[in-house]
């Protein structure tokens, strides 16, 4: 029984880390759950009432068993948490978990009588372990859907909890005069204390991944992961103040608007039309190198600042002309490229830099061409 349990708990192990993907500290949340409940079950309702003819080995055995059907509760509990959808197969597995760690406790109240409750106990335990199969939503236990948008952390209040449990149990047994408490607690408050700090350490490292993807989405375009135009923007200003401060001897802003991209989104579809957008961007970074910076103001249009650097409007050109893979065949795209360099001594503003490269792309557009968009 004690190894079908543990087998148990590698399975609701193994699903609570499938849907816990983003949350590796699930696992370690129904660690404590296990720990926090095996005190005082183990103080209370088991430990006071072992005869004296309990062997260590079978104190170790019950102990290790009330352990693990408490991490099976806790495990169940924190896919509940996450997998909604499957709410109705894990309450059966709950209540499997619940009545055969209640078999154990019974088991040791009714060790010296005639009672047959724990093999009641037992048989109501076997049939809530099968009734989920039958359940339509079954499959979602061990199938997660799809991710939630925001990983459940638990209050700190719980992690308080699981360190203060055990101490605090000790301290009612001295109160009580119970008598000395049993290797049990601080056993486990050994195990906790690491695994409060872990976790601890697991929602550190997780804040600080969530402040850099915040601070990268901030000024980065989500389609292109080009910079968006509120931090183009301010590196325009920034670079305008270096010019006039003497640091720089010449800035140039560049506005390129894409030829034929519209045709390529009715023939192709908008997905075609993200593909050729993420490729251009990569185009335009390839191009510019550590010398600027590419941004796209929206839709088809981008801004590359240039700082001291050789003109690049044909070769940004050229590289967009090239053949651009989408699914369902290659298209060809054209720029209109509008550029204005402002040199030291030159008392223009970001706002006017902006304007002359504005007029220079549209008098671009203007020219007669050949339409730049084809398929092949």
């Amino acid at each position: 029984m004690a190894t079908a349990h543990l087998i148990f708990l590698c399975a609701t192990a193994t699903g609570l880390r499938r849907h816990g993907r983003a949350d590796p500290g699930g696992l370690i949340d129904a660690a404590l759950f296990g720990l926090c409940a095996v005190g005082p079950l183990w103080e209370w309702l088991i430990g006071p009432y072992l005869g004296p003819s309990a062997t260590t080995l079978g104190m170790a055995l019950l102990l290790s068993d009330v352990l693990v059907l408490a991490a099976v509760l806790g495990c169940l509990i924190r896919i509940g948490s996450t997998a909604r959808g499957a709410r109705g197969p894990l309450g059966y597995l709950v209540l499997t978990a619940t009545l055969t760690l209640a078999n154990d406790i019974v088991a040791v109240h009714t060790v010296n009588g005639g009672s047959v409750w724990t093999a009641q106990i037992m048989m109501l335990a076997y049939l809530t372990v099968a009734a989920p199969a039958v359940l339509p939503t079954a499959p979602l236990v061990t199938e997660p859907g799809p991710a939630p948008a925001g990983v459940r952390h638990p209050p700190l209040g719980w992690l308080g909890a699981a360190l203060c449990v055990n101490p605090l149990i000790a301290a009612i047994q001295a109160i009580r005069a119970d008598g000395p408490a049993s290797a049990v607690l601080p056993i486990a408050t050994i195990i906790v204390v690491p695994l409060v700090v872990l976790r601890l350490r697991l929602l550190s490292m997780q804040r600080a991944a969530a402040e850099r993807t915040l601070a990268h989405q901030a000024h980065h375009d989500d389609l292109t992961g080009l910079y968006n135009r509120r931090h183009i923007v301010a590196r325009i200003d920034q670079a305008m103040l270096a010019l006039h401060r003497g640091d720089l001897a010449e800035v140039t802003v560049m506005l390129c608007d894409l030829d034929g991209f519209k045709p390529v989104n009715d023939r192709y579809g908008h997905q075609a039309g993200d593909l050729v957008l993420q490729a251009v961007a990569l185009r335009l970074s390839a191009a510019v190198g550590r010398n600027g910076a590419v941004g796209r103001l929206g839709g088809d249009e981008f801004v590359i600042v240039q700082c001291d650097g050789e003109p690049l409007a044909d070769r940004i050109a050229a590289l967009i002309r090239e053949p651009i893979e989408v699914t369902g065949g290659t298209v060809r795209i054209g720029a209109s490229i509008g550029a204005a360099t402002a040199r030291t001594g030159d008392d223009a503003d970001r706002e006017t830099l902006i304007a002359r490269a504005d007029a220079a792309m549209y008098a671009v557009k203007a020219r007669p061409a050949t339409p730049a968009a084809a398929a092949a």
